[in-house]
């Protein structure tokens, strides 16, 4: 694999890795609070939705529309996730959002299933619909970042560790789905081609140096904000 095969692999890896510990919270609250076979059962449920969705997203992706189409779809995900994942990332390191703290979203998730109705037989409703929900809500946001890696890839040759994780992820999304996002503009063009990039595959990394810088400057900016906000006035 070339380098920019290992960039899609990273990236992927890590996304999976962060949704699949905030799913893995709330599964684990509602196991332990309300019991784990409606936890269990609300999990597969969601996986089974999930794999569904996979297979008819990304056939119809990959069947229905050029290439050129196809970039530009896969570009324009992919700069919304990496962006969502980047603005987090930026307003935590400048100090404006509180870290992500699994242990107080685990705490909340307890509370709520210990303040819910309970069932004495039969399926527990609750615990099912919240396990499936939050695997669910979690999981969609990796398969749009599988199926648009998967689709691309043989076309394109601790709290705080948790947040340079997602800004790594976000700087990888934001900078592939700029490169694809660009090439599909060539939906427009006559003959539909994709649009060339100076350099081919060396414009990567360009945009990733791009977007690291644009990112440091609003860290830089709104930190130093925060800071001046943070100053008593005398």
């Amino acid at each position: 694999m070339n380098g920019t095969t290992w960039g899609l692999v990273v990236a992927t890896f890590a996304a999976c890795f962060v949704e699949m510990v905030e799913a893995t919270t709330i599964v684990m609250a509602m196991g332990f609070t309300r019991g784990w076979r409606s936890a269990l059962a609300g999990t597969a449920a969601a996986l089974a939705a999930l794999s569904l969705v996979t297979v008819a997203a990304g056939y119809a992706l990959a069947t229905w529309l050029p290439e050129s189409a196809v970039q530009l779809v896969v570009g324009g995900l992919l700069l919304v996730f990496g962006m969502q994942w980047l603005r987090k990332a930026i307003l935590r390191s400048s100090g404006r959002k509180s870290v992500h703290d699994e242990d107080a979203i685990y705490r909340e998730e307890v509370a709520a299933a210990e303040a819910a109705e309970r069932r004495d037989h039969g399926l527990d409703v609750f615990a099912f619909m919240v396990s499936f929900k939050g695997v669910f809500l979690e999981g969609l946001e990796v398969v749009f970042i599988v199926i648009t890696f998967g689709l691309s890839a043989g076309d394109v040759p601790v709290a705080a560790a948790e947040n340079a994780l997602k800004y790594g992820v976000g700087l990888l999304l934001a900078t592939f789905g700029t490169f694809w996002a660009v090439e599909g503009v060539g939906i427009f063009r006559a003959g539909h081609e994709s649009v060339e990039w100076p350099g081919q595959d060396l414009a990567i990394l360009g945009l990733l140096l791009a977007w690291w810088l644009l990112s440091r400057v609003f860290i830089r900016v709104l930190r130093r904000s925060a800071d001046r906000e943070a100053v008593p006035v005398r």
